[in-house]
């Protein structure tokens, strides 16, 4: 399927977040994740259902000091 990933065009094999975050090789507690503008509880991403045209912004956490 289709999708937007943080801005670019991403196919997927995948259909939940959680699939999408592994192909993309993101360990899931390091990121914050929208879909459609939503963002997504961390409780939510193993079962949250991705599909056809959807926009996943993927926000990695940065510190500094």
């Amino acid at each position: 399927m289709n999708i937007k990933v943080n801005g670019e065009d991403y196919e997927t094999a995948s259909n939940t977040l959680d699939g999408l975050l592994g192909e993309l090789k993101v360990i899931p507690e390091r990121v914050a994740v929208e879909v459609n503008l939503k963002i997504i509880k961390k409780v939510d991403v193993p079962e949250f259902p991705i599909k056809e045209g959807d926009v996943v912004e993927i926000v990695n956490f940065v510190g500094g000091g």
